[in-house]
């Protein structure tokens, strides 16, 4: 078996062009996957996308340590620039259409 080690500069090297963008509300998201801040679990467009994901309202709110874990930000606390990224992740997943197969 052959095996080869390389460095994460070598393994990221010529991904940089591979990102995801996303437009809402005239701002440019980065949503690319395991890449993108934008997108960690729990911040606010994460959990824009997963209740669109679930079928649920929409309702601004994020976790800043995580989903459940810590303290839950509502959106009476969160900042504008907040609220609409959490928007902006419900659009994306609305666009995508992907959604909780119930059955």
């Amino acid at each position: 078996m052959d095996l080869k080690f390389t460095t994460c500069g070598d393994y990221m090297k010529g991904q940089e062009d591979e990102k995801e963008w996303f437009e809402f509300g005239g701002v440019t998201y980065d949503v690319t996957f395991g890449q993108s801040d934008t997108v960690r679990h729990g911040g606010p467009f994460d959990r824009g996308s997963a209740d669109s994901y679930y079928g649920r309202t929409a309702d601004p709110h994020y976790w800043p340590s995580g989903t459940y874990k810590a303290l839950r930000v509502e959106s009476i606390d969160m900042t504008k620039d907040e609220i609409q990224e959490y928007y902006a992740g419900y659009e994306y997943n609305e666009v995508s259409g992907d959604k909780k197969d119930w059955g």
